[in-house]
């Protein structure tokens, strides 16, 4: 049991929380029992359930987003992840029935990328396009059709993807090694570890370039201001760490991915926090 609750690596949620909180804080109308609920949908059964399942497929021996070093992953594992899917579209229902759908869709795309007889994952562009589609617009999306009204925000749709897009190959930048001996091709090995860096940097710009258009639109450049302010400290380390590849591509590690995971998501969510409560509450 202490194995499998490892695995369902619930602090890794707060890696994802940004995309939600953002789609939070740019609402108009907020139905705040349903963002509660959504809240809890998403970041303690749906995401740790496809933690849990990717580990049963993937049987992990070396390190993964969150564990240095994953316990074996157990029948018990992927029950668990069954039983948290099945809760997740349940719960969901109470807020209606279009979201525990979008829900089930999410469940769905996140199986067909892991499961071993189709496997996503083991292609470099439609593994990310998966990835960056419902881990990014799809959540925003959702999260917006579920807290209020649906507001036609492309912009922050396209932001949101771009900014998973950016990240996510950066996630797999350690796992060459490990990957290639799965049989799973990531967009990270595809480009290389320079490329990939190089890569993160494209879709950071157009992800800013589309929250300036976003946020210009809704006369809220200041707030566009907070974000590029509070996200210094990602550029920062962002630049160390390239230039430590850049060097040497020992530096390509678990640490240095997971201390990137760590400064992006708090400065992200932080900021996010910030704009709910300008919007919101102020």
């Amino acid at each position: 049991m202490k194995n499998t609750l490892t695995l369902l690596r619930l602090p890794f949620s707060f890696f994802l929380m940004p995309v939600f909180l953002f789609a939070l804080s740019q609402a108009t109308v907020v139905k705040w029992e349903h963002a509660f609920i959504l809240f809890l949908v998403l970041h303690v059964l749906v995401y740790p359930s496809s933690n849990a399942y990717n580990s049963y497929m993937d049987q992990d021996e070396s390190s993964i987003g969150g564990l240095k070093n994953p316990p074996k992953a157990t029948r018990s594992v992927y029950l668990i992840s069954i039983i948290l899917d099945i809760a997740a579209v349940l719960i969901s229902l109470f807020i209606s029935a279009q979201i525990a759908l979008g829900m089930l869709l999410y469940i769905t795309a996140s199986r067909l990328y892991s499961y071993r007889k189709i496997r996503i994952k083991q292609f470099a562009v439609s593994g990310w396009l998966t990835v960056v589609i419902f881990q990014g617009g799809f959540t925003y999306w959702l999260t917006q059709m579920a807290i209020g009204q649906p507001e036609h925000q492309w912009l922050a749709v396209l932001a949101s993807s771009m900014l998973i897009g950016g990240i996510y190959p950066l996630t797999q930048i350690y796992q060459f090694e490990a990957d290639a001996k799965d049989g799973v091709k990531t967009i990270s090995m595809l480009l290389g570890y320079k490329g990939t860096f190089i890569f993160t940097i494209v879709m950071f710009a157009l992800a800013n370039l589309c929250l300036w258009f976003h946020f210009d639109a809704r006369s809220q450049t200041t707030h566009f201001g907070i974000i590029t302010l509070l996200l210094i400290p990602v550029v920062v380390y962002f630049l160390k760490w390239l230039l430590a590849v850049w060097k040497n591509t020992t530096a390509a590690n678990f640490e240095h991915t997971m201390r990137m995971n760590l400064i992006a998501s708090s400065c992200l969510n932080g900021c996010y926090a910030l704009l709910i409560y300008l919007n919101h509450f102020s």
